[in-house]
């Protein structure tokens, strides 16, 4: 059984389908602990939560009637059922995205013939979790993937600069640079970009919180 801390549609905030309808699994628990996370209260092992069947969440799903559904949490590749969920909503036709925070291995997830979508986050320096991520996973992911940078500050942009080029990743995925919402301004980020030609990058704001108030749970 899955423990799923919140179900809801909206649209996605981040990733390759930006603004496009969602519908969202929330799970429980997660293996690092960022300076900047803003989910902290779904990643203890003791959040309120509700134990769901991958067969019970497919249905759900089903019944929203969107395509789009992404998985995140927390880190809900901690949840060895995700692989049944994955496979089941792949088979009923739906687009299946990973939020995924790059400290866990990805090779157990690729082996179907269709495969989800994973928007894998790079821990940088001001998060404190860097020491965490795994590299081997940059060398599984493909053009419908992307890694995230979140940006606390400018030893953060150079950080990230610096991976994107180590790892060719301009030519693997997509790939995006974000603030950590109110530390980093967004300007700042542009001046950046430019003045370091990363061409094929991309800057991402998370749309929720400028939607709706940057706390809401549930969009």
């Amino acid at each position: 059984m899955l423990r799923v801390v919140e179900t809801f549609v909206s649209i996605n905030g981040e990733g390759a389908h930006a603004g496009e309808p969602a519908a969202f699994i929330r799970l429980r628990g997660c293996n690092l602990n960022c300076s900047y996370c803003d989910t902290r209260w779904a990643n203890s092992a003791d959040a309120p939560a509700v134990a769901y069947s991958a067969a019970q969440l497919r249905d759900w799903v089903a019944s929203t009637h969107v395509k789009n559904v992404t998985l995140t949490g927390g880190e809900p590749l901690l949840w060895d059922e995700v692989d049944e969920l994955t496979a089941l909503l792949l088979r009923n036709g739906n687009r299946v995205e990973i939020e995924t925070n790059g400290s866990v291995p990805l090779r157990r997830f690729i082996h179907h013939d269709r495969r989800p979508v994973f928007t894998m986050d790079y821990k940088l320096p001001s998060s404190g979790m860097e020491q965490h991520m795994n590299t081997d996973n940059f060398a599984l992911l493909g053009e419908h993937d992307a890694v995230k940078f979140v940006c606390g500050s400018d030893g953060d942009l150079r950080r990230a600069a610096h991976i994107i080029r180590q790892y060719d990743l301009i030519n693997t995925c997509h790939v995006f640079l974000s603030p950590v919402f109110g530390r980093l301004e967004p300007s700042r980020m542009v001046e950046f970009m430019i003045k370091e030609n990363l061409n094929g990058v991309r800057l991402q704001l998370q749309l929720h919180k400028f939607i709706w108030e940057p706390d809401k749970r549930g969009v």
